[in-house]
């Protein structure tokens, strides 16, 4: 099947659940007819695919707008041996799970960190660095989440694509309407509130941008699979779709007074806007689990908390909870555990995206139900 007429079939099934993603398949379309005239490849069906030369180029996150959307960068096709799969790097395992879902049999998949690690502050091993350098493709979160890996990335021995999955999605910043108020300095909220929220991944919609991102990516880089990775990303968008209604059902039987949420650090903000909940704080105002609360941003927390009537703080499966189970004993609440930032191991309760989302909304619906 022709690339744009793939393209086209992936917008029309994610119209109606959400119009960002129609705008980049777009762009995506406009970037490989604006590339008709160079040399082209061909797909398995002997059609020809565009080479895509200039176009999208995005900046790196250090010269980014923090509230402007990441762009696809520019890919051509790579030149694979016989037998030889297509080598991507994910960063985060959430990452790597869509990237599964949609290369399928035909990339050679490596999650670089492992599961549980805070991504805000991992650094690469000397293994890492190997494998990042012989990657064909390296599939970031974005938005500022790998802060402590970016420097690597943009300074390796050899020249990798790198790729946003949120390419092309209007990112949240702070204070954007989810909020009860503000519980941190003036100071603070100034420096906070220009900065944009990158756990994306807590709105399914949200992730059918990333399946469309990853197949567009792949069919770019791999020709010969292109039918592959869109049939894969029509099947998985499908299940998401889904998975949203199912979502919403659930969180639809929990009353809107009680949809109020606090958590360990500011990750919520696409989950309350596309779910209708409250954010009512956070134990560490910020975006990164790299810095700590003060002792007035605490008290002010706790204020908020009681006027609330809040019953339950969640946190996720990789925060140390010192602070959060002294506020929660002083408080007499539930400290309530939730996968946010990685999945669980293949016997643990959220072995892949859609699993973990069930298990997230339904921990979550419990705890304010009780």
């Amino acid at each position: 099947m022709n690339v744009t007429r793939q393209l086209g079939s992936l917008s029309t099934l994610q119209a109606a659940k959400r119009v960002g993603c129609r705008l980049l398949l777009l762009s995506l379309l406009l970037m490989l007819m604006a590339a008709c005239g160079s040399e082209a490849a061909t797909t398995a069906a002997g059609e020809a695919v565009p080479v895509v030369e200039g176009i999208g180029v995005g900046a790196t996150p250090e010269q980014a707008d923090p509230g402007a959307a990441e762009v696809l960068p520019a890919l051509e096709p790579v030149t694979l041996a016989e037998g030889e799969k297509l080598r991507v790097v994910a960063t985060t395992s959430l990452v790597a799970d869509v990237a599964r879902r949609v290369g399928g049999d035909a990339i050679e998949l490596t999650t670089l960190m492992p599961l549980g690690v805070d991504p805000h502050s991992y650094a690469p091993t000397p293994e890492d660095l190997r494998l990042l350098n012989d990657a064909h493709l390296i599939l970031i979160n974005g938005l500022g989440l790998e802060e402590a890996l970016m420097p690597v990335l943009t300074d390796l021995d050899t020249p990798v694509p790198v790729v946003s999955v949120n390419a092309g999605l209007a990112p949240l910043t702070y204070g954007e309407g989810t909020e009860a108020e503000t519980v941190v300095s003036e100071e603070a909220a100034d420096e906070q509130n220009h900065l944009v929220d990158p756990h994306t991944w807590l709105s399914v919609n949200n992730v059918l941008i990333w399946i469309d991102n990853v197949a567009g990516s792949l069919a770019m880089l791999d020709t010969l699979n292109v039918d592959s990775y869109f049939s894969n990303a029509s099947a998985y968008h499908d299940e998401l779709a889904a998975l949203d209604a199912e979502l919403r059902g659930q969180i639809d039987t929990l009353p809107q007074e009680r949809r109020k949420l606090v958590t360990d650090h500011r990750e919520f903000s696409y989950f309350a806007q596309d779910y209708g909940f409250e954010i009512v704080g956070a134990v560490i105002p910020a975006s990164s689990t790299m810095t700590s609360p003060s002792a007035q941003e605490l008290a002010a927390l706790q204020k908020l908390i009681q006027a609330e009537g809040v019953s339950a703080i969640f946190v996720g499966e990789n925060v140390n909870t010192s602070v959060v189970d002294q506020l929660a004993n002083d408080l007499r609440l539930k400290v309530v555990k939730l996968y946010t930032s990685s999945l669980s191991d293949a016997d643990g309760p959220a072995p892949d995206y859609p699993t973990l989302m069930r298990y997230d909304v339904n921990a979550i619906v419990t705890a304010l139900a009780e």
